[in-house]
């Protein structure tokens, strides 16, 4: 995930383009660059590193009315600013910059373009290679070039285009990245996210995917696929001091869902070294070592999240990991092993159940340590250690993004752990990568809004009961999608390994429940489809998601391929997107629990 900004017609463009960048930070952080043209002069500026890397390298004599930008975070290729955005064209006819994944960008590479063209290691730049290319052996125009291009490309993308021969626009183009159009008075913007633009416009034009937009100082003209112009109204974002946290975003949990990626990025980030090592503490480690079983303590979603991280460390870790309701464990404390670790996973660290267990494992002389995105919190302050979630503050009644922050640092402390002690399963995870290929997956869910949304509407606005399938992880993931939907849409919802129906469940089933079935393993990915088809057979509307290599015709969304110590942080994005719009069409203020729910308009 990476963010992109441009401007057109504004001599201020330096300056848009660094504060633009700089409110996207979230979205890269080892690398940034941008280009700038005046008339007379082209400046192509980039820096390994954060944006304020960026900004010392930058001279008053770098200005120009015309810009674009970027903040890199890779996925392809080392940080460095060879790698770094925007990339140029052999000649440097061409300037790009890119959001996204290039998936056959190694066959485009091997069909079309010399590899002596090559300045780093992207799968970005073979796009801009391509267009002059095409602009060359065909003599076609910028713009037919940039859709020569599109037509060979597979992926999701999200681009900015500039021709120095003819600088007088950028070309647009995304599918599964986001990308708006902003409108400001004589000139015009791209974003990423509106956030970037907030200071210098208010209205702001969505595109489509496959649609191509051509950005000029004083308008826009958008073509469709098919190459029919596109006439759109700009959407005006209006805010307020309150609003001003959310954004362009009419709901909290919204927000939080579509930080999820930045969260992953940031949590790599904060933790993960570029020499390979990580930033925990050493005698932390050094105690999980001498212990014999990792026990996890949580209550709600965090036990959620504990579940959904439990093989993933006993894999990396080779340490049996057992998850415990806090509620729970607070008055029947099992039988313990002779070197246990306790673990809290807490979004707030002031849970009371997960605090009374604390006291006791501290009484009893146990080291312990607190997950948690409260810094000085109480867990905080009375468990051993601590690691911060970094996901900033959750707002919405509905624990989202710190779900999926709770699992990335258990990810990491894993990795880390296995290291250091040479597990195999740990070696060869490669953590940053994955971790950052999932981003880019969750933001690629993300941008199937609409096709969730109509979804929902249609099976579950009404339902009295529905219920989440899976086996594994899938049905981990399922506890915490049937959580949320009962949560904020009051539905009753509930996840069960799929395997568990026939035995008393499925008597429950009739003709219309809802079954959302989740299919990410290979292994019991079909013995799921066959419990599918037995809910089928009693008249059940079921609703599949599947990993791409496991799809079949007729499954209603498909996700990307990932690590599997990574599924159940993708896994889980649709089911929040789905219980957010569920509670919308059944009239419920999402951000708020239901006593305090006023009812929202659903158009």
């Amino acid at each position: 995930m990476c963010g992109i900004v441009g401007v057109i017609g504004n001599s201020r463009a330096k300056d848009i383009l660094l504060n633009g960048l700089d409110k996207l930070e979230y979205r890269g952080y080892d690398s940034a660059g941008i280009f700038l043209e005046n008339g007379q002069e082209t400046f192509l500026v980039k820096s390994q590193g954060r944006i304020q890397q960026l900004k010392d390298k930058l001279s008053d004599d770098v200005k120009g009315s015309i810009g674009i930008g970027h903040t890199r975070w890779a996925t392809h290729g080392v940080p460095s600013e060879a790698n770094a955005h925007p990339h140029t064209s052999q000649s440097g006819r061409f300037v790009l910059v890119h959001n996204g994944v290039i998936e056959n960008f190694d066959e485009l590479k091997h069909t079309y373009v010399q590899a002596d063209q090559f300045k780093g290691e992207t799968d970005t730049e073979i796009v801009v290679h391509l267009v002059e290319h095409f602009a060359q052996t065909e003599n076609l125009s910028a713009l037919e070039a940039f859709k020569k291009t599109l037509s060979v490309v597979k992926g999701s993308y999200a681009f900015g285009l500039i021709d120095t021969e003819n600088p007088d626009a950028i070309y647009v183009a995304k599918n599964k990245s986001p990308l708006l159009i902003g409108l400001g008075d004589g000139f015009n913007v791209i974003c990423s996210d509106a956030m970037a633009m907030l200071k210098e416009t208010n209205r702001f034009v969505e595109i489509n995917d496959g649609e191509i937009v051509v950005v000029h100082a004083d308008g826009i003209s958008i073509e469709d696929k098919a190459g029919n112009a596109v006439e759109r109204q700009p959407f005006v974002t209006e805010l307020d001091a309150s609003d001003a946290e959310k954004g362009a975003y009419p709901f909290y949990m919204m927000k939080e869902i579509d930080e999820q990626p930045a969260v992953l990025r940031r949590l790599t980030q904060e933790y993960a070294n570029l020499d390979g090592s990580f930033s925990f503490d050493a005698e932390l480690l050094d105690e999980l070592q001498a212990s014999d079983r990792i026990y996890i303590v949580a209550c709600g979603t965090s036990y959620n999240a504990g579940w959904a991280s439990k093989n993933a460390l006993e894999a990396m870790m080779n340490i049996p990991v057992e998850v415990h309701l806090s509620s729970e464990l607070g008055y029947h404390m099992p039988l313990l092993s002779s070197k246990p670790f306790f673990i809290f996973l807490t979004q707030s660290g002031e849970t009371a159940d997960s605090r009374q267990v604390l006291v006791k494992v501290n009484e009893l002389g146990y080291p312990s340590l607190t997950i948690t995105n409260v810094a000085g919190s109480t867990l905080s302050r009375e468990a051993k250690y601590t690691v911060l979630l970094h996901a900033g503050p959750e707002i919405a009644v509905a624990s989202t993004k710190a779900y999926t922050a709770q699992i990335t640092v258990l990810n990491l402390l894993a990795k880390a752990y296995g290291n250091q002690n040479g597990v195999k399963a740990a070696k060869e995870f490669d953590v940053v990568h994955e971790l950052g290929l999932t981003a880019t997956a969750m933001e690629a869910v993300i941008t199937e809004k609409e096709t969730i949304e109509s979804s929902v509407k249609s099976i579950l606005a009404s339902t009295r009961n529905a219920f989440y399938i899976g086996r594994g992880e899938d049905y981990y993931v399922a506890m915490e999608a049937a959580l949320k939907l009962k949560e904020i849409s009051y539905i009753q919802a509930e996840g069960f390994a799929a395997g568990e129906l026939k035995h008393g469940t499925i008597a429950l089933i009739e003709k219309g429940t809802p079954v959302f079935g989740l299919i990410n393993d290979e292994v019991t990915g079909p013995h799921t489809r066959g419990n599918l088809k037995e809910v089928e057979s009693r008249g059940a509307e079921t609703f599949v998601i599947s990993s791409e290599s496991l799809a079949k015709v007729g499954d209603q969304l498909i996700l990307a391929d990932v690590h599997p110590y990574c599924r159940a942080l993708l896994a889980v994005v649709p089911t929040q997107l789905i219980a957010y719009y569920a509670s919308l069409h059944r009239g419920y203020d999402v951000d708020k629990p239901r006593n305090l729910a006023k009812a929202v308009t659903v158009e």
